[in-house]
């Protein structure tokens, strides 16, 4: 189910955009017209917005549409006047954060999220975001053409934990080669995986965009595999996690953020220049044409909610206790219905 196309919009919140348009119209026709353009009208308004804080990760260009939101007005269409908090701290770090109400709510990566969430952080998931954006790269002298070519090699991470590395360990596992014995991996520094592949440290390595697939185009490096491959071609992989509490209390503007993202993820699918002229401020090394490129990779309009995105959790939850990363004899059914929450309805 993709909300964002359903014109059935909640009906609270419609009413509440409705009162809040009536508000300002009305306000502006006191002030005689061209109101909006007059400071003390605008301080008024933006009073009247919902203030939220939203944790990201500005490099990562699969959270782009985040400053799209806010640049392109979504946000403050929904009410709100959300404050960018750029989040580099580890994730327990970040969904302890939103727990405790230091941020209300944050974007990232679900094979990054998964396992903390599992400790009973009061963050829900309520919707993704997109797929696409982790790939694993090899040389074309290496002789790695697929995945199963990575028995016995090493593949360069960025961390032990990260999105690439479990993922490609899922993938590795489903095809009979296991992780953990058949595959060595290294961690380096992001920045540093392509210097890792040139010394021969490694064979492979695995990371997201915007790194990875600069890497492949300034260094010819040859595609092995990404995160849209087979079943995974309609799986999301970043989401909108929100704090507990602003569900439970405040539940209007957490159907609110949550529709200004979705709105704005479909709006970078169908404008991705204009998205990555937004983003490329936080991305130094790519240039636009990289980072439009980037975004048209990507499934940005696949952004599900609802049951539909309660089910992909609990297939990755599947996946994780595959490679050990999830405990067992957790029932990924309860466990997506526990980290899960459908604001829109």
């Amino acid at each position: 189910m993709n909300h964002f196309d359903d014109e059935r919009a909640p009906a609270n919140l419609a009413r509440r955009a409705w009162l809040r348009n009536t508000a300002w119209a009305a306000g502006a026709a006191a002030l005689g017209g061209a109101a909006f353009g007059l400071p003390g009208v605008r301080a008024s308004a933006d009073e009247a917005l919902k203030p939220l804080k939203l944790s990201w990760n500005a490099g990562a260009i699969c959270t782009a549409p985040v400053p799209v939101a806010a640049q392109q007005g979504f946000f403050r269409k929904h009410g709100l006047q959300v404050e960018l908090v750029n989040f580099a701290g580890s994730t327990d770090q970040l969904l302890e954060a939103i727990a405790t109400g230091k941020s209300d709510a944050g974007v990232g990566m679900a094979l990054r999220w998964i396992k903390p969430l599992e400790q009973g952080f009061d963050v829900k998931l309520t919707a993704g975001i997109h797929g696409g954006c982790m790939r694993l790269l090899a040389t074309r002298a290496s002789g790695i053409v697929d995945l199963q070519g990575l028995k016995g090699r090493t593949v360069g991470v960025s961390d032990m934990a990260s999105p690439a590395k479990n993922f490609f360990a899922i993938t590795l596992k489903k095809l009979g080669v296991d992780p953990d014995n058949d595959v060595r991996w290294r961690q380096y520094p992001a920045p540093l995986l392509g210097e890792a592949l040139k010394k021969g440290e490694v064979q492979a390595i695995a990371d997201g965009d915007p790194t990875i697939w600069t890497l492949r185009e300034t260094d010819h490096l040859q595609e092995v595999s990404n995160n849209l491959c087979g079943e995974y071609a309609n799986r999301v992989c970043c989401v909108l996690g929100v704090r507990g509490s602003l569900i439970r209390k405040d539940r209007a503007s957490a159907q609110a953020l949550t529709q200004a993202l979705l709105e704005a993820t479909e709006w970078t699918a169908n404008h991705p220049a204009e998205a990555a002229a937004i983003f490329a401020p936080n991305a130094p090394g790519a240039n636009v044409a990289q980072l439009t490129a980037m975004l048209k990779s990507h499934t940005d309009r696949h952004h599900p909610v609802g049951d539909a995105f309660r089910k992909e959790i609990a297939l990755y939850a599947d996946d994780l206790k595959s490679v050990g990363v999830l405990n067992a004899g957790t029932s990924s059914d309860r466990f997506a219905t526990r980290v899960f929450s459908d604001v829109l309805v």
